[in-house]
């Protein structure tokens, strides 16, 4: 027979009190010697007992649910924004109302107003990336609000997203510790904020270094058959290069192919770093190239703790990344691929 879950009226009675100093104690509500909160918080979790939602709202006046709002859940790198969000939240018992605008602004809107209606706590807005700016929510909408992976419009706004710079630094700090010494860069368009805070990560470490890229930077798309036209054009331009930074995965892709082509051998002849780490989205074990990992669900965690912290009033508005990690693979170390993280 499965056991009746315990109330606060048991709670109350087991700690030796009433049944609003256990309330009180639990809820942080109300003047409760500490000795006394001590021992109900005890006896709540000796008897497993779990605050019933609605009546926690009732005594609070808090929903206790997060809304969350996406302008293209289902993106490539909006997901694992997402999916980290969504395991801070439930980690803290915090529920998620969630809605997906579809880059529809007539349907955020909407949904902006079910959440306002619903008396949301606090507010997750998850965006498309640094250069898709994302809506001003407006003073009226009364509950704390974060934006994740996202550029938000309203310059006072609070955002997290992962830090490109520091992307390009650990990619090229982790060539010159191999040797290598000349470093071409393969990547998209200039214009493009990551792009940019890449290259400039990039050149902090070779300037630090005295040395110099080879070349200008290629600036083309995040595809593939971009980073096999722009190794014709390196390869053709006869400047020696023994190692290429791409801007990410796809990119990469591309230069190992028409490197192997060209009958060059990676990483012998010439090292290969990525950034996105796609194959940790997909689950798919393979360690062929390596990788800088933005930890996207690490910055929809870390958004979502901010909501929390700025629903209690313990969190300071402003502008905040996640730091990267380098995912090894045999593009730069060969057969020896030391201290590879595990994807799960």
């Amino acid at each position: 027979m499965r056991r009746a879950a315990a109330t606060l009226q048991d709670v109350a009675r087991a700690a030796g009190v009433s049944l609003s100093t256990a309330s009180n104690a639990l809820t942080g509500r109300g003047r409760v010697a500490e000795a006394t909160r001590r021992r109900v918080v005890e006896t709540a979790e000796r008897l497993a007992f779990r605050p019933n939602t609605l009546a926690r709202s009732f005594v609070t006046g808090r929903s206790f649910v997060v809304g969350i709002l996406a302008e293209q859940a289902p993106g490539t790198f909006s997901m694992p924004v997402l999916i980290g969000a969504h395991g801070a939240l439930g980690r803290h018992d915090m529920a998620s109302l969630s809605y997906d605008a579809h880059g529809d602004p007539a349907l955020r809107q909407e949904y902006l107003d079910r959440l306002r209606t619903r008396r949301v706590d606090g507010l997750l807005v998850v965006g498309q990336g640094p250069d898709a700016p994302s809506p001003a929510i407006g003073a009226d909408f009364a509950a704390p609000v974060v934006h994740a992976y996202a550029r938000p419009e309203d310059p006072t706004a609070t955002a997290y997203g992962p830090d490109n710079v520091a992307a390009g630094r650990l990619a090229a700090e982790h060539l010159l510790g191999l040797g290598r010494s000349r470093l071409a860069v393969v990547t998209a368009a200039a214009s493009l904020t990551a792009v940019h805070d890449r290259l400039t990560g990039v050149r902090s470490v070779l300037d630090a270094a005295d040395l110099r890229m080879v070349g200008e930077p290629l600036h083309g798309a995040w595809r593939r058959a971009w980073g096999a036209e722009a190794t014709d054009r390196l390869l053709a331009a006869g400047r020696p290069f023994d190692a290429v930074i791409a801007g990410n995965d796809e990119i990469a892709g591309g230069v190992r192919a028409r490197l192997e082509d060209a009958g060059l051998r990676v990483p012998d002849d010439v090292a290969i770093v990525g950034v996105d780490n796609f194959n940790g989205f997909t689950r798919i074990e393979d360690r062929s190239l390596t990788t800088i990992d933005l930890n996207l669900p690490e910055v929809g965690a870390a958004a979502a703790a901010h909501v929390l912290r700025a629903i209690d009033g313990s969190a300071e508005p402003g502008r905040y990344t996640v730091a990267p990690s380098l995912v090894p693979g045999r593009s730069t170390l060969g057969e020896v691929v030391a201290d590879a993280p595990p994807l799960d």
